[in-house]
């Protein structure tokens, strides 16, 4: 697999309000995808305000991939799913549900409103990190996303973010 440079590096939206699980993934994208910016809300209103760029989020970049728990305080991840993918302007950008939760409600439910995958976290330090490494190669090396920096006028380029 070929690595992108940082010219290509790209935002990326976390929503866990599990401080281990954050730290986790953390970790996890210095290691795997150092040059590309992880950035993290704790429950599901922040995660509505950031990718609608409202309240304290008017400046941030609009992610190239959204990495959601389903368990989150003020608003659950299947809601901000649905108001995600119901959106015209944001509907496009992936979601990975990154969860614990292995019911397989929640697993239908998710891929109805459309979630672009379904990834139960693995309770280890070692198979998580493998994870969220897998998750980054397919979505953020294989996978070509829509307005990816080097397109200059995309969505998701960070130029167009503050124009």
């Amino acid at each position: 697999m070929t690595n992108r440079t940082t010219l290509d590096a790209v935002d990326v939206l976390l929503v866990e309000d599990d401080a281990g699980d954050v730290l986790l993934t953390k970790e996890a994208f210095a290691h795997y995808r150092a040059h590309d910016t992880l950035h993290v809300v704790g429950d599901g209103e922040q995660a509505i305000q950031f990718l609608r760029r409202t309240g304290e989020y008017t400046d941030v970049p609009r992610p190239g991939l959204i990495l959601l728990d389903l368990n989150l305080p003020r608003r659950t991840g299947l809601e901000v799913l649905a108001d995600l993918k119901a959106d015209d302007d944001l509907h496009t950008i992936p979601v990975v549900v990154l969860t614990t939760s292995q019911a397989e409600e929640d697993i239908a439910r998710s891929y109805s409103l459309h979630a672009n995958a379904y990834v139960s976290k693995p309770v280890d330090y070692q198979r998580f990190t493998e994870a969220v490494k897998q998750i980054n190669d397919f979505f953020l090396t294989l996978v070509k996303l829509p307005g990816l920096p080097g397109r200059p006028d995309g969505p998701h380029s960070r130029s167009a973010a503050h124009a």
